[in-house]
């Protein structure tokens, strides 16, 4: 009996034996295949998806590259930048008695600043001169680059032309003679007034009374600012609204003239582009912006008018 029970005794470690040895075996089986395949798809997926990516960063990048050559800003004739202008608007626009500013045949502050916004953008100007009416349209056609003509923004403006950041400031004034009934703005009413055409001076002075103005009839539109002071000194009209840079010369050269005190209105200049012209509207707004931090702005406008 204990022989019997022995023998059984040794087959059933030799049973467990064999059972443990046939698990290890078909462990380290799946363990082989498990890293097996896990190699394969290292060698093989991960290095084409690797690939892929490199690829699709690189059109990427390509996409960027020529979306941002897209972007850039185009002039009407390659390496200049035209600006349109009405050159009898001193101290803004001037014609030259000699070359002018660099060559340009003009001079003012206007075309000082335009020079230096085309040097920021690596381009030559070319200043063309042309009643107001017509430096705005040429604008807004595209026929140039820009505007700049002492130029304020207002809605109609804004509906047919983009701008630029303000760079300076405009104060319209009134030009009387000096034996002039009219003391005050409030003497203008009833009076025959004189100013440059498509201006926001002759805009405004236009408007009905109710809406502050003085009505249609009431205003006569000139091509230039000098027309309507030699218009005033002949009698012609009773006063002559204009912005206060010009008035200020435009009296200093003509006796018997003088500037009411009070101010009539104050307004921004600013550069004017074609509607939607983004690129060129930013390249201008991001070399004025230098001008204007680095003081050379203000360094131009300071030589032309004097602090009274």
């Amino acid at each position: 009996m204990k022989k019997i029970l022995a023998i059984l005794l040794a087959l059933v470690l030799v049973l467990s034996f064999a059972a443990c040895a046939s698990t290890a075996e078909t462990t380290n089986e799946d363990s082989n295949a498990q890293t097996n395949e896990t190699a394969d798809t290292t060698e093989t997926g991960d290095t084409d998806a690797s690939a892929e990516d490199t690829d699709a960063a690189a059109e990427d990048a390509g996409a960027a590259t020529e979306e941002t050559t897209d972007a850039a800003f185009t002039t009407v004739e390659e390496g200049k930048l035209h600006m349109s202008t009405n050159a009898a608007f001193p101290p803004y626009e001037m014609v030259a008695d000699g070359e002018g500013f660099e060559g340009t045949g003009y001079e003012g502050i206007d075309v000082e600043i335009a020079y230096a916004i085309a040097q920021k953008l690596g381009l030559e100007l070319v200043v063309d001169d042309m009643d107001f009416t017509a430096a705005l349209e040429a604008a807004q056609s595209g026929k140039c680059d820009m505007v700049m003509a002492g130029v304020t923004v207002n809605e109609d403006r804004l509906a047919v032309m983009d701008f630029s950041d303000s760079y300076a400031t405009g104060v319209q004034v009134v030009i009387v003679t000096e034996d002039s009934p009219i003391a005050t703005l409030d003497d203008i009413e009833g009076k025959l007034i004189g100013t440059q055409k498509g201006t926001t001076g002759f805009t405004y002075a236009s408007y009905p009374p109710e809406e502050g103005g003085y009505g249609e009839d009431a205003v006569i539109g000139f091509d230039n600012g000098l027309s309507a002071v030699q218009a005033l000194k002949n009698g012609q009209v009773d006063c002559v609204i204009i912005d206060n840079a010009p008035a200020q010369s435009f009296v200093a050269e003509n006796p018997g003239l003088k500037i009411l005190d009070t101010e009539w209105v104050t307004e921004d200049y600013a550069i004017g582009v074609a509607k939607g012209n983004t690129a060129l509207l930013d390249a201008i707004n991001g070399a004025l912006a230098e001008l204007i931090a680095d003081g050379t702005v203000q360094s131009i406008i300071d030589t032309y008018i004097t602090a009274e």
